[in-house]
């Protein structure tokens, strides 16, 4: 369960400026209902040329509606040159902060406002070639790279949190990599900070529920942990798991793999009765 701050709960709940303007000066349509986030923003601009009013239509979770809300709002009143200058960054810190595997919302906001104010100013914006990495998805490599740049994400886990990418079948994992290893190249990046012993069970505690536990009772398996004696997970197998003569597979290719990738790669799975 993610938790939300009471002005995300705040836009969800009553979000403001819903709708679609007329005859706008500013829209743009971002993500597809494919992919579970839609967006449409459309603004209008007074005399002075800033923004007098701007409205949204949505199709997401609470997170993609809260942050659609708090965009229009926070742009009103803003000259085309400041509105430009709103980051993902902005939307989620206006809202008190979002979930990690929630970021998306935002940048999906900040796509929106991008292109309509490139419609305003009479076309779309220009972009360089870019490669669909995530075909469940549809995000593309340079979409990736600006998430990795603008929010400093260094890990797979990073990027489907801010783009969704690597977040359906998951074989595009390894072309992430590539691109968060290409815009660090010569550099190093921070270490991450030393998690609690308790941080560390409820990462792991999540990653089975989210990423194992759903693989294996698809097979009629299950598993449970059992302890955890600091870098040793003490897991047991059950249902047809524990009765299957590839457990050791599983362990090693599917949950020290994922616990690895997830939570830290010091980690070492054991099976026990």
């Amino acid at each position: 369960m993610w938790e939300y701050t009471d002005k995300v709960k705040d836009h969800f709940l009553k979000p403001r400026n819903v709708g679609e303007i007329e005859n706008p000066d500013g829209m743009a349509e971002v993500g597809s209902i494919a992919c579970g986030d839609m967006l449409k923003i459309t603004f209008k601009l007074d005399e002075h040329k800033r923004i007098k009013d701007a409205k949204f239509k949505t199709f997401g979770c609470a997170s993609a509606i809260a942050a659609a809300s708090a965009l229009t709002e926070m742009i009103k009143g803003m000259t085309i040159e400041e509105a430009a200058h709103v980051t993902n960054q902005d939307i989620a810190e206006y809202l008190g902060g979002l979930p990690d595997a929630k970021m998306h919302c935002s940048v999906l906001g900040r796509q929106a406002l991008e292109q309509a104010i490139g419609y305003y100013k009479g076309g779309p914006v220009e972009r360089p070639e870019e490669k669909i990495i995530c075909e469940c998805f549809g995000v593309t490599d340079k979409e990736i790279e600006r998430a990795i740049r603008e929010n400093n994400l260094h890990t797979v886990e990073d990027v489907t949190n801010y783009t969704k990418a690597g977040g359906g079948c998951g074989s595009c994992h390894t072309e992430i990599q590539t691109i968060i290893d290409t815009v660090y190249a010569g550099t190093k990046p921070p270490p991450k900070p030393k998690l609690t012993n308790i941080q560390k069970i409820r990462l792991i505690e999540e990653t089975m529920e989210r990423e194992i536990r759903p693989i294996l009772r698809h097979d009629g398996g299950d598993i449970e942990l059992i302890d955890v004696i600091e870098n040793r997970v003490l897991v047991a197998l059950r249902g047809n798991c524990a009765m299957c003569q590839a457990s050791g597979q599983t362990m090693k290719l599917l949950v020290e793999t994922k616990l690895h990738e997830l939570v830290s790669s010091e980690l070492t799975v054991e099976e026990v009765s």
